[in-house]
C-alpha cells in the first residue's frame, strides 16, 4: 500500500513554476555533461596501465600503489599517454628503460623522440605534469613505480571532496522534488553518493598499504555513477513528462505528515 502522507514542505516538480523547472533543467544538463567528461577523464587516466585494454582493478592498484613490474614512465606510455606518440617510439622508450636507461642511449635515441612528441606539454612549465626535459628529469620517472605520491593524493583529495559534494548536493536538492515511494528508497539514493565519496577517497590511501582496497575504489565509483544516473534521469523525466498521483497534486500542506 502506498503511503499517502506528504510533508507540508514537499512540492513535486509539476507544482513548481516554469522558470524554476527551466533552471533545474539547465543545471542538470550542464552537471550531466561535466560528470560525463569526468568519467572519460578517469578512464583515459587509469585504463590500460596493466597493459590490457579497459579499466580494471589492476589499473587502480598501479595508479595508487605502483607496480613492481614497471616504472611510472612505462605505465604512462602503456596507459593514458599511449595515443600521444607512435607505437614504435613508445616501444623504443620502453626498451631503453628495460635495458637500464643508459644516458648515452638516451641522448642518441630517446631524447629526439621526447623532444618531438612530449615537450610541448612536459617541458616543466606545468607543475601538475611530469617534467621530461633532460636526462636528470626523466630519470626520476624510470625508477621503481610507487604510485601516486602522498602530496598528489592530498592535493587531489580536497578538490575531489569539495567538488563532488557540491555536485551531489545540487543534484540531490533537485531530486528531492521527485515523487518516489517508499521514502526510505529515495533517502537512500540521496545518501549513497556521499558515502561513496568518503569510501572512494579514503581507499586511495588504503590501496597504497593494502592493494585489495582497489576494489572499494571501483565499487564506490560504480555506485556513485549509478546514483547520479538514477537521480538525473528521474528528475528530468518527472519534471517534464510524469504526472504524479492526483492526491499529490492536491496537497494543501495540512493533515498527517511523512518525511516528504
Amino acid at each position: 500500500m502506498i503511503d499517502r502522507r506528504i510533508h507540508r514542505l514537499y512540492r513535486h516538480f509539476q507544482e513548481l513554476p516554469l522558470s524554476m523547472r527551466t533552471l533545474f533543467t539547465g543545471t542538470l544538463l550542464v552537471v550531466g555533461m561535466g560528470y560525463m567528461f569526468g568519467l572519460i577523464y578517469v578512464y583515459a587516466q587509469d585504463a590500460g596501465r596493466d597493459g590490457k585494454p579497459g579499466l580494471s582493478v589492476d589499473d587502480i592498484i598501479i595508479s595508487y600503489s605502483g607496480s613492481s613490474e614497471g616504472t611510472k614512465l612505462e605505465a604512462a606510455l602503456q596507459g593514458p599517454m599511449s595515443s600521444m606518440l607512435p607505437a614504435g617510439d613508445s616501444a623504443e622508450i620502453i626498451r631503453w628503460i628495460k635495458d637500464g636507461a643508459d644516458k648515452t642511449v638516451y641522448e642518441t635515441t630517446v631524447q629526439p623522440i621526447v623532444e618531438q612528441n612530449c615537450l610541448d606539454c612536459h617541458d616543466g612549465g606545468n607543475p601538475h605534469l611530469s617534467n621530461l626535459d633532460g636526462f636528470e628529469n626523466i630519470s626520476t620517472l624510470v625508477a621503481q613505480d610507487t604510485g601516486a605520491s602522498l602530496h598528489t593524493l592530498v592535493r587531489v583529495s580536497h578538490i575531489h571532496l569539495f567538488g563532488m559534494t557540491f555536485i551531489f548536493f545540487i543534484l540531490g536538492f533537485i531530486f528531492s522534488h521527485a515523487f518516489i515511494r517508499p521514502i526510505w528508497l529515495k533517502s537512500l539514493v540521496v545518501l549513497t553518493p556521499f558515502v561513496c565519496i568518503i569510501a572512494d577517497v579514503s581507499s586511495w590511501y588504503f590501496t597504497k598499504i593494502y592493494t585489495p582496497f582497489a576494489w572499494v575504489v571501483l565499487v564506490a565509483g560504480g555506485l556513485m555513477g549509478a546514483s547520479f544516473a538514477f537521480m538525473w534521469i528521474t528528475s528530468m523525466y518527472q519534471m517534464w513528462f510524469y504526472k504524479p498521483p492526483e492526491w499529490v497534486d492536491k496537497t494543501d500542506g495540512h493533515g498527517p505528515e511523512a518525511d516528504d
